[in-house]
């Protein structure tokens, strides 16, 4: 009975409607049934036109980290203005067109409704609300400053959402010049390398190193393009799933990572300032400091780095200091230890690492702005020295025949 009753809880409606102003208005509602659709709407002063189940294979829409933090920040406004809590998730649902954001925070307000707590009702949706957030959530609903840690939650959102935008930035723009100079070399080689090749059989004459080495690479792109591509695709996509699947694989991607050349030193300053930042927040919101370790490790986003954190955790709950247990795993940076020293000497740790974090947001800035000055003459010269190499190549040949004329 109550498997049944969950069920019908999670039943998608689709309705129609016009609201006070008489504007033509519409979204999706999760209900047991029509009736409480209806009566739903009437109550938020909509007068509701056509309401109908949604179709099983209906397109949702996808909910975004973007949508998560824009959500937050909307709610920590809100409350911060006065506005009673289920009218801000209505509000909420309503400002936003996502089909499948309106009825995630109609989930989250019938709960609440139904006498849940605001971090029990996130924790029901793990795949947006992470243990970090509920865990805030948590915190604030206890000491009684839930709008103040919202405020700080929606902050920390969108600081690493414009950390994430500007790692991906800095990769974006040699990937896709890498992906665009090998499929140009493909068609080359495919197309136009063979009909220098058919020239040349023709002449009878023998060909220089180069050239002969260029059309030899040719032949191999023209007798198994296809399983050149699939090798490529099927590796980066084996590559993926192991990040994703594996731990042990992930944890060795993680740790090359860290050491690539470039891009090396970009990710662990981007690690180290999530790192600070999820920590002084926790730590800030008055969530004791080895359940806040927890969750820092969680929201690391670098295994390395998630694993040194747990054992942290481990060491401080045996009654460590902070300090000494981040010195022992060598691999964070000494400015960062310091600073942490300081704060827990004076009792302003939350501070300190607000500090850390924004002075290495700072260095990610830096390192992005260098990474793109630097990336874009070196870019130039690789694709520069292939293409000349096989133009050169191709052109050898003729040459000697007109030295010999």
């Amino acid at each position: 009975m109550a498997k049944a009753k969950a069920e019908a809880k999670q039943t998608p409606f689709l309705w129609e409607g016009k609201d006070r102003s008489g504007k033509a208005i519409k979204g999706e509602m999760l209900a047991p049934g029509e009736a409480f659709v209806r009566q739903s709407l009437r109550k938020q002063g909509i007068s509701v036109s056509k309401v109908r189940k949604q179709g099983l294979f209906a397109s949702s829409g996808k909910i975004t980290e973007k949508d998560i933090a824009l959500f937050t920040r909307q709610l920590a406004t809100m409350m911060k203005a006065g506005v009673p809590l289920l009218q801000a998730f209505d509000i909420s649902a309503r400002s936003h067109s996502n089909p499948a954001l309106q009825r995630l925070l109609g989930e989250v307000k019938t709960d609440i409704e139904t006498g849940t707590s605001m971090s029990g009702s996130f924790r029901k949706h793990p795949k947006y609300f992470d243990g970090l957030f509920c865990n805030l959530v948590n915190a604030g609903e206890q000491a009684g400053i839930l709008d103040t840690v919202l405020d700080r939650l929606a902050t920390y959102k969108e600081k690493m959402l414009a950390i994430k935008g500007k790692i991906k930035s800095a990769l974006f723009y040699p990937i896709t010049v890498v992906l665009v100079a090998f499929v140009i070399t493909a068609g080359i080689m495919i197309f136009v390398i063979p009909a220098f090749k058919d020239m040349y059989s023709k002449s009878g004459q023998q060909l220089p190193a180069v050239t002969q080495m260029v059309v030899n690479l040719s032949d191999l792109f023209v007798n198994y393009w296809y399983m050149i591509f699939g090798a490529i695709g099927g590796s980066v996509f084996a590559a993926m799933r192991a990040w994703k699947q594996s731990p042990a694989m992930r944890s060795r991607m993680d740790a090359w990572m860290l050491k690539a050349p470039i891009f090396g030193p970009l990710i662990e300053k981007a690690t180290v300032s999530r790192w600070a930042r999820t920590f002084s927040s926790m730590f800030s919101a008055g969530v004791p400091m080895v359940e806040a370790l927890e969750s820092v490790a969680g929201a690391a986003g670098n295994s390395v780095f998630a694993e040194a954190t747990i054992k942290i955790r481990s060491q401080v709950s045996t009654g460590s200091s902070l300090t000494s247990s981040l010195q022992a795993t060598g691999i964070f940076p000494n400015m960062l230890v310091q600073m942490v020293a300081i704060g827990e000497e004076s009792g302003s740790l939350d501070s300190m690492l607000t500090k850390v974090a924004d002075y290495y947001e700072q260095e990610v800035d830096d390192a992005v702005a260098g990474i793109s000055s630097l990336m874009e003459p070196l870019i130039m010269v690789v694709l520069g020295g292939i293409i000349g190499t096989i133009i050169i190549a191709m052109y050898l040949p003729i040459f000697k025949m007109g030295s010999t004329v």
